[in-house]
Parts: C-alpha cells; sequence; structure tokens
C-alpha cells in the first residue's frame, strides 16, 4: 500500500469540504443522506479563509487516486498566561480514516504530521475532541483527558 500524505491547499477545496461532513456523520451517528447545506457552505468559507491564512492546516492521505484519510488543525489564540506565553493554541480536527484503511496506521502519521506543523508554530498546546473510537489512538500518542476545562451545554 503505497500512501501519499499530501497538506491541502486551496486546490482541495472541494475534497476537504466533502469530507468535513464525512466526519461530521460518522462522529455524531448520522445517515449518509443526511443533508448539511449551512455546514457544507460555512465549512467551505473557513477553509478558503483559514487555509490561506495558515491558521488551519488539513493534510489528506491518498492510496493511488482514492482518498484513505484526513486531517486538520485550527490555530487560535487566546490571552496569553504564564503557561503559555503566546497565547496560541492548536486543535487537532477532522480526523477521518475510510473505513477500509483503519488499523494501519494512517490516524497516526496524520496526527504526528498536525502536531508537527504546530510545534514548527512554535505552538505547545495542542488539544482535541475524542470520540470512543479514535480515544485509544490519542492516548497512545501521549494525550491525556483534561481535568480543569468546563462547557457550558
Amino acid at each position: 500500500m503505497e500512501l501519499v500524505y499530501k497538506r491541502a491547499n486551496l486546490e482541495d477545496l472541494d475534497l476537504l469540504v466533502k469530507t468535513r461532513i464525512e466526519v461530521l456523520r460518522a462522529a455524531n451517528l448520522l445517515c449518509d443522506d443526511t443533508e448539511m447545506p449551512l455546514v457544507e457552505q460555512q465549512s467551505r468559507e473557513y477553509y478558503e479563509e483559514y487555509l490561506q491564512k495558515e491558521e488551519h492546516i488539513a493534510y489528506l492521505v491518498f492510496d493511488g487516486e482514492g482518498l484513505a484519510g484526513s486531517g486538520g488543525v485550527s490555530f487560535f489564540r487566546v490571552m496569553p498566561t504564564y503557561h503559555n506565553p503566546t497565547g496560541w493554541k492548536a486543535y487537532i480536527m477532522n480526523m477521518y480514516t475510510v473505513p477500509s484503511y483503519r488499523r494501519k496506521g494512517i490516524a497516526y502519521h496524520t496526527l504526528k504530521l498536525l502536531i508537527e506543523e504546530a510545534k514548527n508554530k512554535g505552538v505547545t498546546h495542542i488539544s482535541l475532541e475524542a470520540t470512543e473510537m479514535g480515544r485509544p489512538l490519542y492516548e497512545r500518542y501521549g494525550f491525556v483527558s483534561m481535568k480543569d476545562e468546563m462547557e457550558l451545554p
């Protein structure tokens, strides 16, 4: 299996949006025919803006011409703190492996590339949300559950 890991650019916009919708369907246990026109539109606009500014970096993984997986990292800034004097943070998202390619190291390698991108930008605070299926991968890489963060639903 000859895999190619490609850093996505605006030429990949249609595939990025399509993959984003697939990720949301899988993560939210939605039917394949669930339509999300607003999410598609907003995702397209997000990619157009943030890929150019390099505040989002995405990788697409190909086996020949077919997509095998994907992943992305978004960068955002909060007020600087003692532990994060720049305030820059990274958020891993859109991790997806096509079912027939799972358990072959694709997600692990994609995650490694995304973390390297963050570290190359000097960002050391990296977080993500994990599905039950993805949790063992992230734990193996060294991610731990956060104990101090809260959310208002």
